[in-house]
């Protein structure tokens, strides 16, 4: 692996080529006709031995279809942790709920990942959000009503509940220090 700075390692493009090829459904052959490179060439860099000049990488790209970046980035990490109190925080204007952003949903994929946190008192009302949403709600510690106006239910720490999000919904903590997890995800 080449680590001394100049260079990224071949292992990422290797990945990166791999992955993309993949994700076109095309055979190596024919990556290689497309980029107007030698398969030999192509199999050496997927099996990251070659060394690709940034000619090669972009006749690549060109050929899947994709950003020179997404070649060269590094990758990401396998694991992400973000630590209790940390992370990006939203705080309601009408009650005491806070919303932190644990995964926003990478390109592709329409989802985000929220801890919340809520104390007894005025309810988070909640508008209806983008058509064919969905609400994934796992409660952490407390109790909360919650789900679209109407159609509430409590729950107790442990429980699931799933709802559509494109309809008017609330969430309501019963006890104090109610904390959740919120998926929200987005079709």
């Amino acid at each position: 692996m080449t680590t001394d700075g100049s260079r990224m390692p071949r292992e990422w493009v290797a990945a990166a080529l791999r992955r993309e090829r993949a994700r076109a459904g095309i055979s190596l052959s024919e990556l290689a006709k497309r980029a107007g490179i030698a398969k030999s060439t192509l199999s050496q860099l997927e099996a990251a031995t070659g060394n690709p000049g940034i000619e090669t990488l972009w006749a690549l790209a060109v050929a899947l279809g994709v950003p020179f970046s997404v070649l060269v980035e590094s990758p990401a990490p396998a694991v992400t942790v973000i630590r209790a109190g940390e992370g990006p925080s939203m705080r309601a204007e009408n009650s005491s709920y806070v919303g932190t952003l644990l995964s926003g949903g990478p390109t592709g994929v329409r989802r985000d990942i929220y801890h919340g946190a809520l104390e007894p008192g005025p309810a988070r009302e909640s508008e209806p959000h983008i058509p064919g949403s969905v609400e994934h709600v796992i409660i952490s510690t407390g109790r909360l009503l919650a789900g679209p106006r109407g159609e509430a239910v409590e729950l107790a720490a442990g429980d699931y509940m799933s709802y559509r999000g494109d309809v008017p919904h609330a969430y309501e903590a019963l006890e104090a220090g109610t904390t959740f997890v919120l998926v929200m995800q987005h079709v």
